[in-house]
């Protein structure tokens, strides 16, 4: 490499990784009241987490003493993140948590989702400027994640403990304007003490306005990787433009989404994005991953056909080339391959009927693999090749079930109130990883523009713990995307 080669490479380096942190340089810290000792923060690039140190009396009565890392924020949105103390502190009555703030004035009216150092846990807020502050508890102690939101006027703060899906402590109506601070709080509630606090996982989303189609209107999106032992998620990669559905190369080294109907290769090393060469196939929607062996990528085009459009499946070499068409009738939307290559599994409408399916990689006849009125989607090889996962509304609710290759032997693996789609075998067979939505959208539907969560659970069955809440839905983790050593998960999500 001459020099002039390194440097432009350095500098490309350089862009790229500010472009995954843009979100995160628009806070600034400032003392609010005026607080005897002052306030700081730090920042962990790498971790993309931040560490609050700060005093002031207290957040209550008519004034208020503490330090907010904020950015001003108009209109609606959605602000989350992990937090935990450090250190065993000096007062019981420590506070921190995320804020709402109408100015940095120290009487501002504002709301917020506040954690005590003994656990207690309430939505506090001020009516009216140089007002009292009020509150509404709850019984839940020590959340380990909290949410605030605004909506309007109205303002939201949601709660987690132990990684369970998120609770409503409550919800004020607040005359705050359209512009306002947004942020991380921290009080000591002793004058003459620096408290401390960590901050992970921090997310500012901008939800959709009502009745937004997702699909006319595509959003922004931010490329995520979540650590499944740390809980910690990274932002790799942030674009104005719409991107889908990643997939996780074999060998670890890249990641495959789609967009726009192309499919394109991000770097996870140098943050590099390049276009894979898929001929006439420029269609693409978010039904596509790779063969076990790395060799082969199957995808999902948009054929137009005697005057009608539909999903063709098809298989292509990884690296990219001419695509060989596998199934002769749409719409078909590719899921899983079989360990061994020789099969494709994919989701299919035939009769007015969407069920699952499967056909031989190098094309033949489909075998139809499930008969139940309703939706069956998303079939997915277990990495043993035993299972094939699939979601189906035949309960009433969108659930995760479990088949042989054959069809035979369904069996329902989740029974919980929620809508879960795509169950994702981990490579090392341990884990499903699922998109969860609330249970009021529709069974059969997975709709951009939700407020959604990422859930794990045991092969063998057991507890579903929440990894990640976020703002996505259709094309956040759609097709297979675990790390080959089943450590991490990548995925994608949305704001405006």
């Amino acid at each position: 490499m001459n020099k002039l080669t390194g440097f432009f490479l350095l500098i490309l380096l350089i862009s790229t990784s500010v472009t995954a942190q843009n979100m995160f340089r628009k806070y600034s810290g400032n003392d609010i009241g005026n607080p005897k000792l002052k306030g700081s923060f730090q920042f962990d690039e790498e971790l993309q987490q931040f560490t609050l140190a700060g005093a002031g009396y207290n957040m209550w009565f008519g004034r208020d003493e503490f330090y907010l890392v904020s950015q001003k924020v108009e209109g609606d949105f959605i602000l989350s993140a992990n937090l935990e103390f450090l250190g065993e502190g000096v007062d019981a009555h420590r506070k921190i948590g995320l804020i709402i703030r109408s100015s940095n004035d120290e009487n501002a009216v504002y709301m917020d989702g506040a954690v005590h150092g003994d656990g207690l846990t309430s939505l506090q807020y001020r009516e009216k400027t140089g007002a009292e502050t009020l509150e509404k508890l709850t019984e839940i102690k020590a959340p380990g994640f909290v949410q605030v939101e605004r909506k309007g006027d109205v303002f939201i703060f949601r709660i987690s403990k132990d990684s369970r899906p998120l609770i409503e402590v409550g919800r004020v109506t607040l005359k705050m304007g359209s512009s306002v601070f947004a942020g991380m709080f921290i009080s000591s509630h002793n004058i003459d003490v620096i408290e401390k606090a960590r901050f992970w996982n921090l997310r500012l989303e901008k939800p959709a306005a009502e009745n937004i189609d997702g699909y006319q209107t595509p959003s922004p999106s931010r490329l995520e990787i979540l650590d499944i032992e740390t809980g910690n998620r990274k932002v790799v990669y942030e674009t104005k433009t719409h991107i889908e559905a990643p997939n996780w190369s074999r060998n670890g080294k890249y990641l495959i989404y789609n967009s726009a109907g192309k499919l394109y290769k991000f770097n996870l090393k140098n943050s590099a994005v390049s276009e894979i060469e898929t001929d006439f196939a420029t269609s693409n929607n978010n039904d596509h991953g790779i063969s076990f062996d790395g060799k082969m990528l199957a995808i999902s085009n948009h054929l137009e056909e005697n005057g009608e459009r539909s999903s063709i499946i098809y298989t292509v070499p990884v690296k990219g080339g001419t695509p060989v068409r596998i199934t002769e009738k749409g719409p078909s939307y590719w899921h899983g391959w079989s360990p061994d290559g020789k099969w494709l599994t994919y989701c299919a409408e035939r009769n007015g009927n969407y069920d699952v399916y499967k056909i031989p990689a190098k094309g033949g006849d489909e075998i139809r693999l499930t008969s139940a009125e309703g939706l069956d989607d998303g079939p997915e090889y277990s990495p043993d090749g035993k299972y094939i996962y699939f979601n189906s509304t035949r309960t009433g609710m969108m659930q995760i079930w479990r088949m042989k290759p054959d069809g035979t032997g369904q069996e329902q693996v989740t029974f919980d109130n929620y809508q879960n789609w795509f169950a994702h075998p981990s490579p090392d067979g341990k884990w499903l990883i699922m998109i969860s939505y609330l249970p009021e959208v529709p069974a059969s539907s997975h709709p951009h523009n939700k407020r959604v969560m990422l859930r794990l659970m045991p092969v063998g069955g057991g507890d579903i713990k929440t990894v990640a809440f976020l703002y996505g839905g259709q094309g956040t983790i759609n097709v297979p995307s675990w790390s080959p050593d089943s450590k991490r998960v990548a995925f994608v999500s949305y704001t405006y």
